[in-house]
């Protein structure tokens, strides 16, 4: 198992090494009043942070229970 693990370790990172190689053309981003340059790797990896954030507080907000009708 712990063979294993490090295999699937070594893949990612191999993975992650191929998509920054891939990415790393600086870009320009706008949004509203702001522009920034940078690289595409890094805008990639903003991008992922702020989706998991979303998701993790959109899981936390309490959910509204239904009502259920009532029997007479």
């Amino acid at each position: 198992m712990n063979q294993m693990k490090m295999w699937l370790i070594i893949a990612l990172l191999f993975l992650i090494a191929i998509v920054v190689v891939q990415n790393s053309e600086v870009v320009d981003v706008r949004f509203l009043f702001w522009e920034a340059s940078l690289s595409r790797v890094v805008l990639l990896l903003i991008t992922l942070v702020i989706g998991i954030l979303i998701g993790f507080v959109g899981a936390k907000l309490p959910k509204k229970k239904k009502e259920r009708p009532r029997e007479i």
